[in-house]
């Protein structure tokens, strides 16, 4: 019976893991960039690029990223990749976030015919089930999770990738990084 409860208690840890967003950065920011993005996208993946090249170097210490899924209705494994996101974030802290960068940077190798595959072998090489990464793809849970964002996206009127909303101001698609920083540092220094 002891090993059923705590069956149990770790089933509600990795839900609850599951259901929080994932962040990088400053836990505890009064600046918060919100970013709703799709692992499939191109722009996403080179948002992606300027989030590591220099928006983190930068603003790691005093800034929150949240990441938000909102895979399009056109890209075949958008939302396949964001629930296996969130099975990899559940099962293991930082997994998912490692999950999001293998996504997007190797969007020229995956293809709904072989996401699976990929998914698998990501899996394989991060020390994680293969076959427990496929069978999440089918979990409701997760897929519900990832509905909320989209649902929480278009109630703000999200309609393009990346969407970064930086305190609520909203940067569109091809977001550079001189305009999203100017915005950041006016708002680190009102929050002074």
């Amino acid at each position: 019976m002891r090993w059923l409860a705590a069956a149990m208690l770790l089933s509600s840890l990795a839900a609850l893991a599951a259901d929080e967003h994932l962040t990088e950065g400053a836990a505890k920011s009064p600046v918060r960039v919100i970013i709703y993005e799709d692992l499939q996208c191109p722009d996403c993946a080179d948002f992606r690029k300027i989030m590591d090249a220099e928006l983190l170097p930068k603003y790691a210490a005093t800034v929150t990223f949240e990441h938000r899924d909102f895979p399009l209705a056109k890209h075949a494994w958008a939302r396949k990749a964001a629930i296996a996101a969130r099975y990899f974030e559940a099962s293991q802290a930082g997994l998912g976030l490692a999950w999001r960068k293998y996504a997007m940077s190797h969007q020229g190798e995956i293809n709904a015919a072989n996401f699976d595959e990929k998914l698998a072998e990501f899996a394989r090489q991060s020390g994680s089930d293969p076959a427990k990464a496929v069978a999440a793809l089918g979990d409701a849970h997760l897929a519900a999770m990832v509905e909320k964002d989209v649902q929480d996206g278009v109630a703000r009127g999200i309609a393009h990738t990346p969407t970064a909303l930086v305190n609520g101001q909203p940067f569109v698609e091809t977001i550079t990084f001189e305009e999203i920083s100017k915005t950041i540092d006016s708002e680190l220094a009102a929050a002074k």
